[in-house]
């Protein structure tokens, strides 16, 4: 069995790391896998076919921005793309996110339900549903579920239509391109994000819940003196992590968060770039992006709380990384991210509360240690066990077709 996975980026990121993962579960067990990515560079050793170009990635940002079309350019090197899927012929198709300035999504689609073969697509948010946005929860708009037009979020969110909205005309060309592929499987991360599917005009296809996973043999308890090297030894440590951290990440929560607790308490927040770095609130301890997991899983282990109040998000990774360092996590209600916290592994508070996630930073650092329901719990998390999912849907889908 031969499956080509489809992706922005091959071997970075949350989502490019999961496309060469999947391969290697397929080599394991004697199948074969190739990653078609449009951006960066793949990870040495790893089947992978790069059909984007730096010039064609500039032209597609400049054709986003001036005409409000994201995923309706790169008609060129789509055509590299199909012309490598020809030519590798795979049993099945796996995309992942296909917007990010490297596709034409009508090319791609029409050859997909031209060509028949098996596909399984995994929505990592919610682009493929709307006109514009790849998230919605946190205006709480749901014009998507009849028709978008007069996008609220055109100019300031990703994928940044700097000087038109043209959302309406975006709805329908998706909807026209989406729907009507033969044999087209959906994947969310979240129950969350699989009851919005069902929502939208992609409803005629099934959906299928396969959470992400995570290395275990990386994230795990890892003390070697990280708090004793910061002279944080008698503080009781809350600890956020993000690759950007803006409004919709919750930072301002940490910031009242810095100004009520006492100092039994310390705030560190990992990710933080210069610009924030520079005007950070003085009771909170920055550390910039880390690309090392081991120092990463360190830090984790050495929070006393991992808080997360997000307001928006589909399925946070980081819950589930602090859980296999054994650290609880508070979370906001938002999205899927409730679904990995249960009473044994933290609390859920209500979104944008911040008197009930500061009364649940106090309650947690009165309780004892949570430490082995966090490990329990993320034990069901081991992306081993996600990637035999995916490979046994693989099979599933190729048989059905062939048989």
């Amino acid at each position: 069995m031969k499956v080509m996975q489809i992706n922005t980026v091959c071997g970075s990121g949350s989502v490019g790391r999961i496309t060469v993962d999947l391969i290697h579960a397929l080599e394991a067990e004697g199948n074969a896998g190739m990653a078609a990515f449009g951006r960066r560079e793949a990870p040495q050793g790893v089947n992978a076919c790069k059909f984007g170009t730096s010039l064609d990635m500039g032209i597609h940002v400049l054709h986003t921005f001036f005409k409000g079309e994201h995923g309706f350019a790169s008609r060129k090197q789509t055509g590299r793309l199909l012309a490598k899927i020809r030519e590798y012929d795979p049993d099945v198709i796996h995309l992942h996110n296909i917007h990010g300035f490297y596709l034409d999504v009508e090319q791609l689609f029409a050859y997909l339900k031209e060509a028949g073969k098996p596909v399984v697509w995994t929505l990592h948010d919610c682009w493929s549903f709307t006109g514009h946005c790849a998230h919605f929860d946190y205006i709480g708009c749901m014009k998507w579920k009849t028709g978008c037009e007069s996008c609220a979020q055109y100019k300031n969110v990703y994928p940044y239509a700097l000087f038109r909205d043209n959302s309406r005309e975006n709805y329908r060309r998706k909807k026209a391109a989406f729907t009507g592929v033969p044999h087209l499987t959906i994947v969310t991360p979240s129950r969350w994000l699989s009851r919005f599917v069902k929502e939208s005009y992609l409803k005629e296809y099934p959906v299928r819940v396969i959470p992400n996973g995570i290395d275990l043999e990386r994230f795990h308890p890892a003390d070697r003196g990280l708090k004793k090297r910061l002279g944080m030894e008698k503080k009781f440590i809350l600890l956020g992590v993000a690759g950007m951290w803006e409004e919709r990440k919750g930072y301002a929560y940490f910031e009242g968060l810095a100004d009520r607790l006492d100092e039994s308490c310390q705030i560190i927040l990992i990710g933080l770039s210069k610009r924030k770095l520079m005007k950070l609130h003085p009771k909170i301890h920055g550390v910039m992006r880390t690309d090392s997991i081991e120092e990463l899983a360190e830090y984790y282990s050495m929070a006393d709380v991992y808080v997360n109040p997000t307001l928006e998000d589909t399925f946070p990774t980081t819950n589930l990384e602090a859980l296999a360092c054994g650290t609880p996590v508070i979370t906001f209600a938002t999205g899927g991210s409730v679904e990995s916290v249960d009473e044994e592994t933290g609390k859920i508070v209500p979104r944008g509360d911040a008197e009930a996630l500061f009364r649940a930073v106090l309650e947690l650092q009165r309780e004892p240690s949570r430490r082995a329901a966090c490990l329990k719990k993320a034990a069901g998390y081991n992306k081993e066990d996600r990637f035999r999912e995916y490979l046994s849907l693989y099979r599933e889908l190729w048989e059905e077709r062939d048989g």
